[in-house]
C-alpha cells in the first residue's frame, strides 16, 4: 500500500514514482515468456527468408533488432491488446500466464487500491513497450511504441464514455528507465486540471501551445518500479539515445462498474474485497475473452479509439 504521504503527493501532482513494486521473479517470468515468443516469431521469419541472420547467435535483444531492421512486425504479436486500427480474425496478440500474473500482482493491486479503493477492474487499455535505440530507427518511424511519445493525457486518448471514470495508469519498468534511454517525462497536474485539446500528430497528442516543455520533469525509475499517472496528467516520453532497448508495460485499473474507455475490448475484475468470487484468476479465461472479442470485432465496422480530428479548431 502507498503511504498517506505518497497518496497526498499523487493527488497534488497527478503522478508518483514508486520503486521496487514488482518482484524480480515476476519480471523474470515475463522476460522468459517473451523470449520464447520471440524465438517462435524469429524462427518463422527466418524460415520464410524475411530475416537473414541465423538465430543461433542471437539473444532476445538481437532478434528484436534484426526483426526491426527487416521490417518484421514484432510489436502487435507481443502486445497485450488488439490494435486501434482494423482488426482481422487472425490479428496477433499475446496473452500468457506470466503477463497475467504481472497484471494481477498483489503489490500492484495494493498500489492501485490505495488510490481507487478496493473494487478494481483491469482496464483493457494496456500495452507493451519495447523501444529500440534511436540510432537504429528507420527514417519514417512514427509509432509511439517504437519512438518518442507525444505529450498527451490518458483520459483524452480513451473514448468519451470514460471521461468520469476513476482510473489510474501504472507504467511498469521491466528494464531500468533513464533519461538516456527515453524515460517518461511529466508536467505536474494543475489544481483544476482540465482535459486539453488533442490533435492527430505523430500520435494523438496535446495541441501546440498547451504544454510548456521547459517545465518537463523526467521520471527515471529502476526495473520493478512503477510510475503512476492521474488520467488528466500531461506526460510524454523521450527518445532512446542508448544502444540498448528500453522495455516497459503501461496498464490501467479503474473502479469496477465504471466505463473503461474501450467498451469493445474485454476487462476483468482484478480485485474485489466485497465480492472476491468475481475476481479472475485463470489466465486462459483472460486470453479467451480477447479471442472472442477479436472474432466479433473482425466482423464489424471499425470502431475508432480516438475522438480527435485534424480539422478541430486547435489543430487546423
Amino acid at each position: 500500500m502507498l503511504t498517506p504521504e505518497q497518496v497526498q503527493t499523487f493527488e497534488r501532482d497527478g503522478y508518483l514514482v514508486v520503486p521496487d513494486v514488482v518482484p524480480a521473479e515476476v519480471l523474470a517470468r515475463v522476460k522468459a515468456e517473451y523470449s520464447c515468443l520471440m524465438d517462435q516469431l524469429y524462427e518463422r521469419w527466418y524460415a520464410e527468408g524475411r530475416v537473414i541472420v541465423d538465430p543461433a547467435g542471437l539473444d532476445f535483444w538481437g532478434k528484436l533488432l534484426e526483426a526491426y531492421k527487416a521490417k518484421c512486425d514484432w510489436f502487435q504479436p507481443m502486445d497485450i491488446s488488439l490494435p486501434g486500427d482494423e482488426i482481422a480474425p487472425d490479428t496477433p496478440f499475446h496473452f500468457g500466464p506470466a503477463v497475467f500474473d504481472l497484471l494481477t500482482e498483489p503489490r500492484l493491486l495494493d498500489v492501485a487500491e490505495s488510490l481507487l479503493g478496493p473494487e478494481l477492474t483491469s482496464n483493457p487499455i494496456q500495452h507493451v513497450r519495447l523501444k529500440p535505440p534511436a540510432t537504429k530507427l528507420q527514417s519514417d518511424e512514427t509509432r509511439a511504441h517504437i519512438t518518442a511519445t507525444d505529450w498527451h493525457q490518458d483520459r483524452a486518448v480513451a473514448l468519451e464514455e470514460a471521461d468520469n471514470t476513476r482510473m489510474v495508469t501504472v507504467w511498469i519498468a521491466v528494464t531500468d528507465a533513464t533519461v538516456e534511454n527515453g524515460c517518461l517525462q511529466v508536467q505536474a497536474k494543475e489544481h483544476e486540471q482540465e482535459m486539453l485539446p488533442h490533435c492527430p500528430k505523430t500520435q494523438t497528442g496535446i495541441a501546440d501551445g498547451f504544454v510548456d516543455e521547459a517545465k518537463a520533469i523526467p521520471l527515471p525509475v529502476k526495473a520493478g518500479g512503477v510510475v503512476l499517472f492521474h488520467p488528466l496528467t500531461p506526460h510524454a516520453s523521450l527518445t532512446n539515445q542508448t544502444d540498448a532497448f528500453r522495455w516497459s508495460f503501461d496498464i490501467r485499473y479503474n473502479v469496477t462498474g465504471e466505463p473503461t474507455g474501450r467498451s469493445h475490448f474485454p476487462d476483468f475484475v482484478a480485485r474485489s474485497r466485497a465480492n472476491p468470487e468475481t475476481e479472475l484468476h485463470d489466465w486462459r479465461v483472460w486470453k479467451s475473452k480477447w479471442e472472442d472479442a477479436r472474432a466479433q470485432l473482425a466482423q464489424r465496422a471499425h470502431i475508432p479509439i480516438h475522438r480527435w480530428t485534424s480539422d478541430a479548431p486547435f489543430c487546423a
